[in-house]
């Protein structure tokens, strides 16, 4: 009987790592698309959010889509989940040179 649970335990601490790491890379993996591929929503909040500031960019990122705004010289990256709701903000050289990458 112990050796069953100490199985069990096994398989299950196995699944939630598993889906801890999938979820990680999902939200570390972004893919540079079209905006055509942009819900509308995503889109309309978006430029609620530039604030005047241009859209030069859009990168999905999981479940969610990113708009890379360049204002006055400075590009911030807006998350932004499927329905048009901003889940974050964060300035995009930060985040390059945290990757490693030249900006």
């Amino acid at each position: 009987m112990k050796a069953k649970n100490t199985i069990i335990a096994a398989l299950v601490s196995a699944g939630l790592t598993f889906g801890v790491t999938v979820q990680a890379k999902e939200k570390e993996e972004e893919q540079p698309i079209s905006s055509s591929d942009v819900p509308q929503a995503v889109q309309q909040a978006a430029q609620a959010e530039a604030k005047g500031g241009t859209i030069v960019r859009w990168e999905k990122e999981g479940k969610n889509y990113e708009a890379v705004v360049e204002n006055n010289g400075k590009q911030t990256g807006i998350e932004i989940n499927a329905s048009g709701k901003v889940v974050s903000r964060h300035d995009e050289s930060k985040e390059h040179k945290e990757k490693g990458e030249k900006y």
